[in-house]
């Protein structure tokens, strides 16, 4: 296998993998500009992940949130999920690191054992205070989700049911990255390390992402200033949405992790 080959000779050294929604779609999940139909913002407008939308209805935006949230809850990790973790601690074995960043807000790396992980677009099981400033707000802070914190909202949906801050009083709001801001804007979404491992990698493995948002074009970048070999795992690549200088690998995730890991000596539950 292509890829297996790739991973072997690189798995001393430094490996930097980078999984979208693709990643788990097989655990139920809807992707975000996938083919599926249910593809996040094919049925939604963007505007509703804003900082601007949660000042004007906070309201609308944490039923839809909280709908989206519902929708990851249940989910488990997938073959390919599980792989991913295998292969870090493979790559440990032999003397090498891998970094994984994903672009998911749910929880299924972590479930499925992978330790070395960056979650740059933040998480679906904490909140953080919407004061800028505040201990439980950026840049530094936040808190971890818990039914309770939305109890009484759910059973009426309206503002003065909405969680508050314990510090300062304000609004608390989902610990992810909106649209309308920046990577730098908390800690949490660790973007120094991100770019210091793209600096680094020997080898990089994209699965299951569209290249559609900024933080994959600056890996990009790096990828082709430094010409380190680089994969794509997408079943659904064009030819036109195929990054130049990837070599794209139209098989699904769950499908070509676990045999590739196989594939490396690795057994691994099905």
């Amino acid at each position: 296998m292509e890829l297996a080959g790739a991973l072997e000779d690189h798995l001393g050294g430094r490996l930097l993998i980078v999984t979208g929604a693709g990643i788990s779609h097989a655990s139920g999940i809807a992707t975000f500009r996938g083919s599926d139909s249910g593809a996040v913002w094919r049925r939604y407008d963007l505007e509703l992940a804003t900082v601007g939308y949660f000042l004007r209805d906070p309201v609308g935006q944490w039923s839809w949130y909280l709908e989206r949230f519902r929708a990851v809850e249940g989910a488990q990790p997938n073959p390919g999920h599980r792989a991913l973790a295998d292969l870090e601690r493979l790559a440990e074995q032999r003397g090498g690191r891998t970094t994984l960043v994903t672009q998911n807000i749910d929880t299924l790396h972590e479930a499925a054992g992978t330790r070395r992980l960056i979650k740059v677009h933040g998480s679906s099981d904490r909140l953080r205070c919407a004061r800028t400033g505040c201990s439980n707000g950026a840049p530094k802070g936040s808190i971890p989700r818990r039914g309770e914190h939305f109890a009484a909202f759910a059973a009426d949906p309206q503002q003065a049911h909405l969680p508050t801050c314990a510090v300062c009083g304000s609004l608390l709001r989902a610990h992810v990255l909106f649209f309308d801001e920046y990577y730098q804007e908390h800690q949490d979404y660790r973007f120094e390390e991100v770019l210091a491992a793209a600096e680094s990698a020997d080898l990089v493995l994209f699965v299951g992402t569209s290249f559609s948002v900024g933080i994959t074009d600056l890996l990009l970048r790096a990828v082709y200033r430094r010409a380190v070999p680089a994969y794509s795992i997408d079943p659904g690549a064009t030819a036109g949405a195929r990054p130049p200088g990837v070599r794209t690998l139209a098989q699904r995730a769950e499908e070509i992790l676990p045999a590739t890991v196989r594939s490396l000596g690795v057994e691994i539950d099905a």
